[in-house]
C-alpha cells in the first residue's frame, strides 16, 4: 500500500465491465456538471468510475436541508457547492482537473462554460427554465452531448440528447408551452413543468405526481416550495446517468430524445418513455 495516488490502481476493479479503450475515453472526457445539488451524485459516481476532467457550475451554498440527498456533509454547510464538491472529487482522485465556477448560468456565461465540455450533465434547478433552455441550446450549438436528470421520488429520470440530435429540449416542451400559452398568458415554468408532468403522469408513481402537483401549486401561489426528494432518487440519478454515459463512450446503443429512461424502485420497473407520443415500453 502506498500514499501516492495511482490512476490504474484506482480503476482496477472496473476491469471486466469497462474495457481499456472505454476507460481511456472516460479518463480524457471533459464533463460539465451544471447544477451541483443533485448533480453531486453523478459527479461523485463519475470520479469513482475514472473521469478526471470536470467543470462544476453552481451559485448556491450547501444548506442543512440538502444533506438528506446530496453528497455533502454537515461540515460543508455554508460552503459554495462547487467548492465542496471539488473537494469531494479530489479526495477520490487528487490528480483530477476540476474547475469550480461559483455562478448561476446566465445569458453571459453559458456559452463559454458549455464550450469547455464534451458531455454536459444538466441538473439545473427546475425553477429556472430560461437557464435550462439556454444550456440545451448551447450544447446543441457546441455539438456536446447533454443528459438531463430529475429525481422522481424513489427513482430517477434521465433524458439524453445526442450531440448530433435534430431535437432539442425546446422541441420536446413545445406541446406544453403551446398548451399553457393557449389563453394568451405568458407561460411560467411552473405551468410548463405541470403540463409536462401530466404527460408523464401515466408512467410515474402516484406519490410523485401528488408531490410535484403540491409544489407547483405552491409556486403559483408565490410560496416557498421545498420539493420533496430522497437519497434513493439522488443516488439513482448517478447510477443511471453514468451507466448511460459509459454506454455512449463504449459505442453501445443509448435511448435518446424523444425517448427518456425512467426507473422506479417503488414498482421495480425501468421504462423507456417516448415523450413525443406518450408511449411507454417496459424493460
Amino acid at each position: 500500500m502506498t500514499n501516492a495516488f495511482d490512476y490504474e490502481t484506482s480503476i482496477t476493479r472496473n476491469n471486466g465491465y469497462i474495457t481499456a479503450e472505454t476507460q481511456a475515453k472516460i479518463r480524457r472526457t471533459r464533463l460539465l456538471i451544471a447544477g451541483c445539488g443533485i448533480g453531486s451524485s453523478p459527479a461523485v459516481c463519475a470520479a469513482r468510475m475514472g473521469f478526471e476532467n470536470f467543470v462544476l457550475v453552481d451559485g448556491d451554498v450547501v444548506d442543512a436541508h440538502n444533506l438528506n440527498r446530496q453528497f455533502y456533509d454537515f461540515s460543508d454547510i455554508g460552503k459554495p457547492k462547487v467548492a465542496a464538491l471539488k473537494d469531494k472529487i479530489l479526495r477520490i482522485n487528487p490528480l483530477a482537473q476540476v474547475e469550480a465556477i461559483e455562478a448561476y448560468l446566465d445569458a453571459d456565461n453559458t456559452d463559454d462554460i458549455v464550450g469547455k465540455a464534451d458531455i454536459v450533465f444538466d441538473t439545473v434547478d427546475f425553477l429556472d427554465l430560461p437557464a435550462i433552455l439556454r444550456l440545451h441550446d448551447s450544447a446543441k450549438q457546441h455539438k456536446a452531448h447533454i443528459f438531463t436528470a430529475l429525481s422522481v421520488g424513489f427513482g430517477a429520470l434521465v433524458w439524453y440528447f445526442p450531440a448530433d440530435s435534430s431535437l432539442a429540449l425546446t422541441d420536446m416542451l413545445a406541446p406544453d408551452i403551446a398548451d399553457v400559452s393557449a389563453g394568451g398568458a405568458v407561460p411560467s415554468y411552473a405551468d410548463v413543468f405541470a403540463s409536462f408532468i401530466q404527460r408523464l403522469a401515466p408512467h410515474l408513481d402516484a406519490e410523485v405526481v401528488e408531490q410535484v402537483s403540491k409544489v407547483l401549486t405552491m409556486m403559483k401561489d408565490g410560496k416557498p416550495c421545498p420539493a420533496s426528494q430522497v437519497a434513493v432518487g439522488s443516488f439513482a440519478i448517478g447510477a443511471m446517468a453514468m451507466s448511460m454515459i459509459h454506454d455512449l463512450l463504449a459505442g453501445n446503443p443509448v435511448p435518446s430524445a424523444p425517448k427518456l429512461v425512467l426507473h422506479s424502485f417503488r414498482s421495480y420497473q425501468t421504462k423507456i418513455v417516448d415523450v413525443s407520443v406518450s408511449r411507454t415500453q417496459a424493460m
